[in-house]
């Protein structure tokens, strides 16, 4: 496995160490707020509730640390995009050994709450079952991603991964994922070019070749619409013309949150409430004629679904 080292500079390794990222070649892994959440204080994430995934058993992961071919302004990661992928890559196997072992690394401080938290769970903890293919970066720029995704199937993984939409020639070959999402903040090309700030030059032409697409891969699919206050809460109708084209099962609308990064790009009063949040989807549900299924106040999100009944994820 390569060296962190190789691919960034000494000012980027320590400002993701701080974060409490762990690094290793081009991926990382971090725990997510809610993986504590659900060990410590029993609260788990809104995953759980909707999809029936285990917020505790959740790896978050990224095979594409810092690399990405968008500067999106409500991105609570650093904006420190390197456009061009290296050219030595690790293998999906030694990747999930590391971010398996990496994690254990940081739930170690846990051993102490074990009382707490139940050994049971720790232990289940220590031996993920869901892997969140979304911490930083685009995943889909790594060129052995399907082979990750085959990978952690074999494992017992249930994988989600998360996209911006523009590779849909990745998407068109690769090997699914249980379930697919892909990020839609933008009902027309200038929102977009505003909000999603690309690096490539045909980035909408890209977007909507990865929506009109979806309907052919199958597998679970969710468009991801991040609300922000005063940029992108309008134009439903287009939202949803656009999202009837990937036909989607799920639609999550979820708020932009005023954390990390994004504070120095956008203010408090662009973090709709749960109200809102729940105002606009209903907004473009009437163009669109989904379920209100579910949402969660805490995380400010509505979840549409195409289809009535159980959403829960099955496992073997």
């Amino acid at each position: 496995m390569h060296n962190a080292s190789e691919y960034f500079n000494s000012e980027l390794l320590a400002m993701f160490r701080r974060q409490q990222y762990k690094l290793f070649g081009h991926s990382a892994v971090k725990l997510c707020h809610w993986t504590k959440s659900a060990l410590y204080r029993n609260k788990p994430c809104y995953k759980q509730q909707f999809y029936g995934i285990q917020s505790h058993r959740c790896l978050q992961m990224t095979p594409a640390i810092s690399f990405c071919d968008q500067n999106c302004v409500f991105c609570w990661r650093p904006l420190t995009t390197l456009s061009k992928f290296p050219k030595q890559f690790d293998e999906p196997a030694e990747i999930i050994d590391e971010a398996i072992k990496q994690q254990r690394v940081l739930l170690s401080g846990y051993g102490e709450f074990k009382e707490k938290i139940g050994e049971k769970k720790l232990e289940e903890a220590r031996n993920p079952n869901q892997a969140a293919i979304s911490l930083s970066g685009e995943p889909t720029l790594y060129p052995k991603i399907s082979g990750l995704i085959e990978e952690f199937h074999k494992r017992k993984f249930t994988t989600f991964l998360v996209s911006n939409g523009m590779h849909p020639e990745v998407l068109e070959k690769i090997s699914l994922p249980t379930q697919l999402y892909i990020s839609l903040e933008s009902p027309n090309e200038s929102v977009h070019k505003k909000i999603n700030a690309p690096l490539l030059k045909d980035s909408w032409k890209r977007l909507n070749k990865t929506l009109g697409r979806l309907p052919l891969l199958k597998t679970r699919k969710a468009i991801r619409i991040t609300a922000v206050k005063g940029l992108n809460m309008s134009n439903e109708g287009d939202f949803a013309a656009l999202i009837e084209k990937a036909q989607p099962d799920f639609v999550e609308v979820k708020s932009y949150m005023f954390v990390g990064y994004s504070r120095q790009r956008l203010n408090i009063g662009n973090m709709p409430s749960h109200e809102e949040v729940r105002a606009f989807a209903e907004k473009i549900n009437k163009h669109l004629g989904y379920h209100l299924s579910d949402e969660s106040k805490p995380s400010r999100v509505v979840l549409l679904s195409r289809k009535k009944g159980n959403l829960k994820i099955k496992k073997d």
